[in-house]
């Protein structure tokens, strides 16, 4: 199965063009994609009460994909306000009890910083990482190019597979050690994740004087491009039972179109989406 979706519910204004309430934009969401990312995790753990309504206002089918915070991925550099990183790793994961108990977590998606080369140490940490998550579904997306070189790229696919990593491809801009290319190879046979982070090479890396989240994502993808996709998803699909496709290139608004222009390419039709009244693409499809 295809399940197509985008990062986070509350930044596509083309779905709720008819004034969706914040508190209602889940709903709404839900009536267009199978799937969501939840990036609010990554800067701070949800609390469960809050993990607890979502999942009630989600269809039966609905499912999650949750970024791991990010003291867990090293992201900040400084301490973590656990006593403990073992502390920090049960309180999340007691934070996503309810996705689990309502089998709607499709992942916890480990996205680690540029600065997280390919060294021993931190293949240590990965598996101590996998570890602590004990049999819950963990994807992994670099964004240091160390770990795809060539005298490292075998390996680093191996040792995913060996150790139960879901891989998490990325199309992405290609601007340096801070950026990965994309590798379209599986590592487990029931999962697989794609992620679109846009092209835009010049907003990719920070810059002085320029609101970075507003033009780091700031991309859309053109007919063209997402056939191409359209033909690497099918090869995936022939390797790994589920694949998960998140738009995640929201700066500019394009997410919300492109993730459906990608549903209409690959002829999906999914069951048990909350209702709507209306297609609110029909215009633009």
């Amino acid at each position: 199965m295809i399940y197509i979706g985008l990062a986070g519910w509350g930044d596509h204004d083309r779905l709720y063009e008819g004034g969706t309430p914040q508190k209602d934009k889940l709903k709404t969401y839900a009536s267009h994609f199978p799937i969501v990312e939840v990036d609010s995790s990554f800067y701070a753990i949800t609390k469960e009460s809050t993990v607890e309504k979502w999942v009630q206002e989600t269809p039966q089918t609905f499912q999650f994909v949750v970024k791991a915070y990010q003291g867990m991925t090293g992201h900040n550099r400084g301490d973590i306000p656990f006593s403990t990183k073992e502390e920090m790793f049960q309180v999340f994961k007691q934070s996503i009890r309810p996705y689990i108990q309502q089998n709607k977590l499709a992942m916890v998606l480990f996205q680690f910083p540029p600065w997280f080369g390919c060294t021993k140490e931190n293949v240590q940490y990965l598996r101590w990482c996998k570890d602590q998550m004990g049999d819950i579904s963990v994807a992994l997306e670099f964004r240091n190019q160390t770990w795809f070189l060539n005298d490292f790229k075998e390996r680093t696919l191996e040792f995913m597979r060996k150790e139960g990593w879901i891989h998490s491809i990325c199309d992405e801009p290609q601007v340096g050690m801070g950026s990965v290319p994309t590798i379209l190879e599986s590592t487990t046979h029931d999962k697989t994740l794609i992620r679109f982070h846009g092209r835009n090479e010049s907003g990719w890396q920070k810059q002085k004087d320029v609101n970075w989240r507003d033009v780091r994502y700031l991309y859309r993808y053109n007919q063209e491009e997402l056939e191409e996709w359209k033909a690497n998803i099918n090869l995936l699909q022939e390797r790994s039972k589920d694949i998960y496709v998140i738009f995640n290139n929201n700066s500019g608004g394009d997410a919300a179109e492109n993730g459906q222009m990608m549903i209409e390419l690959l002829n999906l039709h999914y069951e048990g989406l909350h209702d709507r009244q209306l297609d609110l693409f029909d215009d633009f499809i």
